[in-house]
């Protein structure tokens, strides 16, 4: 059983480490032009407010949407 959750917990740490790295590189990129989804173009002021961002907001909200709904304990 030690061996299973040995596994898990390193999974677990890699995983965390793999997205913080992601995070880190997102806010180190420059933000798009326009929106990664439905190419309308991102305003200047969300691009300064938000580095790295890829969506326009109202994408950006069917996406928390849509994640919100997912993550809901059934």
């Amino acid at each position: 059983m030690g061996d299973t959750m040995d596994q898990a917990q390193l999974y677990e740490l890699e995983e965390r480490e793999r997205q913080i790295r992601h995070a880190r590189r997102a806010h180190l990129a420059p933000g798009r032009l326009t929106c990664e989804d439905c190419d309308t173009p991102i305003p200047e002021a969300r691009r300064i407010a938000i580095p790295g961002v890829t969506l326009c907001v109202h994408c950006q909200n069917l996406l928390e949407l849509k994640t919100r709904h997912y993550r809901r304990p059934a």
